[in-house]
């Protein structure tokens, strides 16, 4: 029997009752008191014509629901490390740049001038060194000496090396591949130590982060698929996964910080856009009921179970949703028969007949 036809098979039997029950004169009702003190009336008098389900177990994940902030896979201010003109600015507004590449260049002529004077310093102590060790063998000169030689072979190394990273601070490179931000300096200004360059964001993939109550905590693991949605992009769904939980939960909200990675090839999402999130948690066979069963009422929900012909109203809880079907935590068993169609008529403990069975 399909469920049109038990739509249109309900009605007609109510209508049926009513008007067999309308259609006894006054005097009949008077002369059926007597067997309705003396004698039950019949079953098929008193029953209430209903359609039931039965609910059934089915691999069910509960749909969670949250809203977050995207942020660039990785971000950065560029600064400049000295006080310095700049000579040359490499990069554009917006521009996609490789890693290593130079975005500004700095006034080297001062720190080259002493990376100069460093490596001759350098030179004359390895000269020193190289003929006090010479005179060494002979024993012309000392081993306390000698020492003294070697250490300024190595001072002039150190200060080698730091008059060279000085002459390569005056090169600001990109320190990953990524797109630069607006330009906030000038040629031949006055950078100095510190002050914000421009930015760089690897946009190659999207990190979103985002809270869920603590309850589903225990539906949260690395790897869980998830869509997110944006309003700037109403007709796109971006697909990604969760890569990380927070390991404390907000004591104040009672929810836990989540990210997720979403790829971002095309470069349509932007960091610190707001985007909605929508996740199934894992699947565990759960007892699911249609939706058309369920009798809210006063914060409650209730569904009216058939047994031997009565109804029994009885409280339940029920978790997620998917389209037509909810789950039910507690409060009833698989294979019990619930009213679906009709509940509007019947009260506990009334007497039904089921007239139809939902295959569902």
């Amino acid at each position: 029997m399909t469920l049109r036809h038990r739509t249109l098979l309900l009605p007609a039997l109510l209508a049926l009752l009513g008007a067999t029950a309308c259609s006894e004169s006054p005097e009949q009702l008077v002369g059926n008191g007597a067997a309705t003190n003396d004698r039950p009336m019949s079953r098929s008098q008193a029953a209430i014509p209903v359609v039931t389900t039965t609910p059934e177990r089915r691999l069910f994940g509960p749909q969670i629901e949250a809203v977050g902030t995207a942020l660039a896979n990785e971000s950065v201010e560029i600064t400049s490390k000295v006080t310095n003109t700049i000579t040359a600015i490499r990069f554009t507004d917006g521009q996609s740049v490789r890693r290593g590449a130079v975005l500004v260049e700095l006034d080297r002529a001062t720190a080259a001038a002493d990376l100069a004077e460093a490596e001759a310093t350098l030179a004359e102590a390895r000269s020193q060194f190289n003929r006090g060790r010479d005179l060494s063998v002979t024993q012309a000169l000392s081993k306390a000496q000698l020492e003294q030689l070697e250490t300024a072979v190595k001072t002039g190394e150190a200060r080698v090396a730091a008059a060279r990273a000085r002459v390569n601070d005056t090169v600001i490179r990109a320190p990953f591949d990524g797109r630069t931000g607006f330009r906030r300096v000038s040629l031949g200004g006055l950078v100095n130590s510190g002050a914000v360059i421009t930015t760089l964001d690897d946009t190659s993939i999207i990190k979103l982060e985002f809270t869920v109550p603590q309850g589903f905590l225990n539906e949260l693991v690395p790897g869980l698929p998830i869509q997110a949605t944006t309003d700037g992009l109403p007709s796109r769904v971006f697909d990604g996964k969760v890569t990380a939980i927070g390991s404390r939960v907000d004591a104040a909200t009672r929810s836990i910080p989540v990210r997720a990675e979403l790829p971002n090839r095309d470069g349509l999402l932007r960091p610190g856009m707001f985007m909605s999130v929508r996740a199934r948690g894992r699947e565990t066979p759960t007892l699911m009921l249609p939706e058309g069963a369920l009798v809210p009422e006063q914060g409650k929900t209730y569904v009216y179970v058939v047994d031997d012909g009565r109804v029994m109203r009885r409280e339940i809880q029920i978790g997620g949703r998917v389209p037509g079907s909810v789950a039910v935590l507690a409060g009833l068993e698989a294979g019990e028969r619930v009213i679906l169609e009709g509940t509007q008529s019947v009260r506990d403990g009334a007497r039904v007949v089921e007239v139809g069975a939902d295959a569902s």
